[in-house]
């Protein structure tokens, strides 16, 4: 039996009008569920097929942390990756961010692929992957 892939990944955030919007113009996709479950109100994206993107926000008050922001200096999530096939699949993703005015570091070229990192309204760390070229 093999291990199984990723079904989705929550992120919790601060302004869920804010981060639905910003991930719908960074996708160019529309939310598959929008739904109030009383403890927490979450939208979803189907991205790369089967997976989704959960944005996750909390009620006014339920957690003592209100106000601060992601830092993947902490325990616990480091980054989100999206894949990418190769690294001309990164450049049309660079060019994307460009043209949304999303800040990134550049593509960074690395023995085990090539990277694009850039941050959501939360400070959320992204990036764009691709494995490297075949030689």
């Amino acid at each position: 039996m093999g291990f199984p892939g990723f079904a989705h990944v929550a992120v919790t955030v601060s302004d869920l009008p804010v981060s639905v919007a910003w991930y719908k113009r960074l996708t160019g996709l529309e939310p598959v569920l929008d739904e109030d479950t009383g403890p927490f109100h979450h939208v979803a994206f189907a991205i790369g097929g089967a997976a989704l993107l959960a944005l996750h926000a909390f009620p006014p008050g339920t957690a003592d942390r209100t106000g601060q922001t992601f830092d993947e200096h902490r325990t616990g999530l480091d980054h989100v990756a999206f894949g990418c096939a190769d690294r001309a699949e990164l450049e049309r993703w660079q060019e994307r961010l460009d043209s949304l005015g999303v800040a990134h570091g550049g593509i960074i070229d690395a023995h085990y692929g090539s990277a694009l990192a850039f941050r959501d309204p939360d400070n959320l760390a992204l990036e764009f992957f691709a494995p490297p070229a075949p030689s």
